[in-house]
């Protein structure tokens, strides 16, 4: 049967940290009339997270990553502008340096509430933000082909979009802790394979039946079949505080859907690899972002991120023209030269210590890099 072209159209998802100006810690209750201020700036496109201290904000469905650029741009200037006014700035930040996840209070909403009573301590420690791409994939069994596909790139998605190298006021070592705070929760990690959308359907409806979840939404998957669009939403990574670095990783994502499509239509497919394999990636990009190798599978051996990087970029070339994206592809070595995130924030702690500041002036240091850095040339 023929496949005709998905859309490949885009949206994109950020969640952001509400900080204090003054302490830069989290601002464990804001105002209630802040996200009434939101809604009439920027209507249907913000909304609160699971915790008050959260915000998240969504573009509409775009047909380029540039377009989506442009939407983010702004609704991050418009976050910003409207939590100023209350003495609050937003962080694109996947963890807080220093703040600690005791003293949050969760959104008082029927969702939150179910979750904070099915999950307790569980959803009680999350204090971690990301960003959530989706891609349109009109085909339902393409979809499915796609998500067993796509797979084995969350690690590399992943590595480039680092940003909570800390927790609670400590060093954890890993470049992307958020990752270890969300695989406490159920039906998260790698999605499971599947060889038809009716196969999925069949899994996703046992789990409704016997009142586990409600619906798909509550499938936490690194990658998942989006419970309300048409797409392919990938949400392993970080949020990136950097807006270019945020969609470059998007881009990325994008063109690699189209390649797997493109190979699909000449008969060919990317090899499928069990979970047991990719979660080592997984772990390696978790752990060490951009700075080691991971395990390039068809060799059989451990190769450099940044050449495992550019070995795709070549690939993804024609890809990259067809979405109208070169632009924002060709800031992914970027990255792999100035590093994520992660890295900028551990070299702010450090070089604040390097002075002589305390660990709390210089986690301080850290939140004012992050207000800076989140509104940066928008």
């Amino acid at each position: 049967m023929t496949v005709h072209e998905p859309s490949f159209t885009i949206g994109i998802e950020e969640e952001y940290l509400l900080v204090d100006q003054k302490s830069r810690a989290l601002a464990s209750e804001p105002p209630d009339e802040m996200l009434i201020a939101f809604e009439h700036r920027i209507k249907d496109l913000v909304r609160p997270e699971f915790l008050k201290a959260q915000i998240e904000i969504g573009t509409t469905v775009c047909t380029t990553v540039r377009e989506a650029h442009t939407q983010l741009a702004h609704l991050r200037k418009s976050v910003a502008d409207v939590a100023g006014e209350y003495g609050l700035a937003p962080i694109a930040a996947s963890t807080h340096p220093f703040s600690e996840w005791v003293d949050q209070v969760h959104t008082d909403k029927d969702r939150y509430n179910e979750l904070a009573d099915a999950m307790q301590g569980v959803a009680r420690r999350l204090l971690i933000c990301g960003m959530h791409v989706h891609v349109g994939i009109d085909d339902d069994d393409l979809r499915i082909d796609l998500l067993n596909q796509a797979s084995y790139f969350l690690p590399h998605l992943l590595a480039l979009s680092t940003s909570s190298p800390f927790w609670r006021g400590d060093d954890t070592g890993l470049k992307s802790y958020r990752l270890s705070v969300f695989d406490e929760l159920p039906r998260s990690g790698l999605p499971a394979h599947f060889d038809t959308m009716t196969e999925y359907q069949r899994h996703v409806d046992i789990l409704v039946k016997v009142g586990v979840i409600p619906d798909a939404s509550m499938l936490w998957w690194d990658l998942r079949p989006a419970a309300k669009f048409p797409t392919l939403e990938m949400r392993i990574t970080d949020i990136c505080t950097r807006l270019k670095d945020a969609t470059a990783v998007a881009a990325l994502y994008q063109c690699i859907l189209r390649m797997l499509y493109r190979l699909r239509r000449g008969n060919q497919r990317w090899r499928n690899y069990a979970n047991m394999l990719v979660n080592e990636n997984r772990w390696r990009a978790q752990r060490y972002g951009i700075d080691e190798g991971m395990i390039d599978f068809g060799r059989g051996e451990m190769v450099p991120f940044a050449e495992l990087i550019n070995e795709l970029m070549d690939i993804l070339a024609e890809d990259a023209q067809a979405l109208d994206c070169i632009d924002e592809l060709a800031h992914v070595p970027t990255i792999l030269e100035t590093g994520t995130s992660a890295h900028q924030q551990c070299a702010v702690f450090e070089a604040a210590k390097g002075i002589g500041a305390s660990d709390e002036d210089a986690f301080k240091s850290v939140v004012d890099w992050l207000i800076e850095t989140t509104v940066e040339d928008l």
